[in-house]
């Protein structure tokens, strides 16, 4: 009895060893987070290497469905309604699948987001959003498979997906535009502040809008200032020039050269000295 009693223990304390021992997933787990225009932006997914094996056409057959990455399903949330080849995807979460193809892609946003691999029955109801793209070829191998948002601008970005020498790029719209005019509308029919001239205007400005209804704004907004920094004057000169008064924009620079000399910003030194040498001819 003693030798049973002595024989267990042992197990018992060779498996609690065991259970002591840690050791690196062989796909790790990776979450990145992402702001896009207003919008925030999280895809949670693991992240497998190719280990000497050719992935497309080979542990990944062209054409059959893919939960693009490992373990548990590839999750993508959205702050806001976004737009993917105009189909609109509302707030949330949704696990990203994909076919891979040799010359294409096609991607699914499915919103049955819970599990591991993909569904044991496929359910064309739960697609929110799908869409094809094209296959780049990559110069270098890429080790792990890897997820980016690529070409962020203030209204879309592109939700990246590379592995081995492929990289595929899904087009996504955020709502960004919207969301900025409602608030500057809101906040004009209030009691707007410089703060909130300013950066209407600067807005209007950058995204090609009412440029006048910009220079209105700005002119208000530094009116309302006491002592305008350089980079607020960069910005007046910019708007000015845009709205075609160079004589205004080329002084109101020379105000943001004087004072980016100052605080020793050798950035905003350089762009109004070219600045006005351009607006000069």
């Amino acid at each position: 009895m003693k030798k049973i009693l002595f024989l267990a223990s042992v197990m018992l304390a060779s498996v609690t060893m065991q259970a002591q021992i840690a050791t690196p997933a062989p796909s790790p787990a990776s979450k990145l987070q992402q702001t896009v225009g207003l919008t925030e932006v999280t895809v949670e997914y693991s992240r497998p290497s190719m280990r000497g094996r050719t992935i497309f056409g080979g542990l990944l057959e062209y054409g059959k469905l893919w939960r693009t990455g490992a373990n548990a399903r590839t999750k993508v949330t959205f702050s806001d309604d976004v737009k993917v080849d105009g189909q609109e995807l509302k707030a949330g979460s949704y696990a990203l699948y994909t076919k891979p193809g040799k010359t294409s892609w096609e991607v699914f946003f499915y919103t049955e987001v819970d599990g591991g691999g993909t569904p044991k029955e496929w359910d064309d109801s739960k697609v929110a959003a799908k869409t094809t793209v094209q296959v780049y070829q990559l110069p270098v191998d890429i080790e792990t498979f890897t997820i980016t948002w690529d070409d962020l601008g203030t209204n879309s970005a592109n939700l990246g997906l590379m592995w081995e020498r492929t990289y595929v790029a899904v087009p996504v719209e955020f709502p960004t535009d919207s969301k900025v005019m409602a608030s500057i509308e809101k906040t004009m029919a209030g009691s707007p502040k410089a703060d909130d001239y300013y950066a209407a205007a600067v807005y209007y400005s950058s995204e090609g809008k009412d440029i006048k209804k910009a220079s209105e704004w700005m002119d208000k907004a530094m009116s309302m200032i006491e002592e305008p920094a350089f980079w607020q004057l960069r910005q007046q000169s910019l708007i000015q020039a845009k709205s075609g008064d160079k004589k205004a924009a080329i002084k109101t620079a020379k105000k943001s050269l004087k004072k980016a000399k100052e605080a020793g910003n050798d950035d905003y030194v350089k762009m109004n000295t070219e600045s006005i040498k351009e607006w000069k001819r």
